[in-house]
């Protein structure tokens, strides 16, 4: 995705980053948001495999819910953007997605294109109910409490859904978990495209986008982590869940290093 693939064009970009900086909830869209929210959903995907796969997965299912719930409203509570409370969030979503999706397929047995159908339903009542509530998608327009339920019912249920979809293309389908994530590969360029040459408006090119982050990011972290006769690495779904994690932190590190360097010549130059 391009640095500069936003979903609201409605003011110049320098001023108007420092207001958005302030008024709204999410991060910019840039080249390192789509980085990290690959490498979220990755992590999602194999932590959720191996907490499954550890523990109970009642057990599994709760703790995921129970650290989903936290995050969030910790998320809720702060005032504006904070790079590591976001990129949390979004983290404890990711797990607690994978396991909304898991939880469909293993624990009643609905087949995955029965759940992808499901999620891409639930997807679409949100985004209807938003839009119709709220007159806008935008993500630089969550600065009231609705309008950020909305976007992270949102989220969530695009986590679901691409969970749901990577493992329809990966098991059902049967084209592995390293198939998939090449597919992904190609398919998330399409939105891309179709913004910058064909005239797709932004808002429907970056959900779009930000829908096949994550079986792409979840496919090639089981690649990664599953044996090798289920077509993998075999490095084992925990060693792929902290080194995927460790590299979030770093770069949410470097967001809030210039978080805190544009707040700083903000406040010098007025």
């Amino acid at each position: 995705m391009p640095e500069n693939f936003s979903p609201d064009r409605t003011m110049p970009s320098t001023r108007a980053d420092g207001v958005r900086s302030l008024v709204s909830k999410v991060p910019e869209v840039t080249a390192l948001f789509w980085i990290i929210k690959v490498l979220t959903t990755g992590m999602g995907e194999t932590t959720s495999d191996y907490l499954a796969h550890t523990l109970d997965p009642v057990i599994a299912v709760g703790i995921g819910a129970l650290c989903f719930a936290g995050a969030l409203a910790l998320q809720f509570r702060v005032k504006r953007y904070i790079p590591w409370v976001y990129w949390l969030a979004v983290a404890m979503v990711s797990v607690f997605g994978t396991m909304a999706a898991d939880v469909l397929h293993v624990g009643l047995g609905v087949p995955y294109l029965v759940s992808t159908v499901f999620y891409a339903a639930v997807l679409a009542a949100v985004f209807f109910l938003w839009h119709r509530t709220e007159r806008t998608l935008s993500i630089h327009s969550i600065h009231t409490p609705r309008r950020e339920m909305f976007y992270w019912a949102a989220v969530l249920a695009t986590f679901a859904l691409g969970t749901a979809t990577g493992d329809l293309t990966a098991v059902t389908l049967k084209l592995g978990y390293l198939g998939s994530g090449v597919l992904f590969a190609v398919v998330i360029a399409i939105p891309a495209l179709a913004y910058w040459k064909f005239g797709l408006k932004a808002i429907a090119a970056f959900w779009a986008a930000y829908i096949v982050t994550r079986p792409l990011g979840a496919s090639f972290a089981d690649w990664m982590g599953v044996s090798h006769e289920r077509g993998g690495l075999d490095w084992g779904t925990a060693q792929v869940s902290i080194g995927w994690a460790a590299a979030i932190a770093v770069l949410v590190a470097v967001l809030a290093a210039r978080q805190r360097r544009s707040e700083t010549v903000a406040t010098v130059s007025r």
